[in-house]
């Protein structure tokens, strides 16, 4: 199947996301000048593929099921929010809160991903080739996330059941988050995972495993300080 193209500079935003939704399993659609617009390519449920040409801004491939939306550029807050599955996979940096509670699906950021990535995640996956900010997997209930590079002050803070995988330093844990010995399975999981992003500077064999302590999974008010 051809692959289409939509200027953005022709058609709004809109309706672009109206014809993206209209088609078929197996399409193929390019959608050009984006320049930073909001919203692009959310809400699809198709085995379909869409580029974006350019700097994508907010919820880019937020809210999608089985496609996979390409970002030829830097991403705004909330890239692959609300994911369920598939793949949004950003060609540059990415801003605040991305993969911000995904259910499922892969988030793939090649460059480095702001703070709060991974906030609420619910059982998708984040991979992230360079640094992360502060705060990330902040709340996260279930997944995988996978650091290439650095990651900012509080990992993990008020960690559930995800798990991170860090390859370069970690500025500090936040509450609850606890540094855990690296199992075979854990290292099958990385190499898999970092084979399938592409990064190839990531040594599965010397990731730091972060998950939680599972002291804050019910109130105490004898650790209260804690929260």
């Amino acid at each position: 199947m051809d692959t289409l193209t939509v200027d953005l500079d022709r058609s709004p935003v809109r309706e672009a996301n109206r014809a993206l939704r209209e088609l078929p399993d197996g399409a193929a659609i390019w959608l050009a000048n984006p320049m930073g617009r909001h919203n692009l390519a959310v809400g699809l449920d198709a085995d379909v593929t869409v580029t974006i040409d350019g700097a994508a801004g907010y919820y880019a491939g937020g809210l999608g099921k089985r496609a996979t939306v390409i970002v030829n550029g830097p991403a705004g807050w909330g890239a692959g929010e609300n994911l369920m599955s598939g793949l949004v996979h950003v060609k540059g940096d990415a801003s605040q809160s991305a993969a911000s509670c995904a259910h499922g699906g892969t988030v793939v950021v090649d460059g480095d991903a702001s703070l709060r990535a991974a906030i609420s995640l619910k059982g998708g996956t984040l991979a992230v080739g360079g640094d992360v900010g502060p705060y990330c997997a902040f709340l996260a209930q279930a997944g995988t996330v996978l650091i290439g590079g650095d990651a900012g002050a509080h990992l993990g803070d008020s960690l559930y059941e995800a798990v991170i995988y860090v390859a370069g330093k970690i500025r500090s844990l936040g509450t609850d988050a606890r540094v855990e010995e690296l199992t075979e399975t854990d290292v099958a999981r990385v190499r898999e995972l970092a084979a399938r992003c592409g990064f190839d500077h990531i040594d599965p064999e010397n990731v730091t495993r972060v998950a939680s302590a599972r002291q804050l999974y019910h109130f105490d008010t004898h650790a209260h300080d804690a929260y």
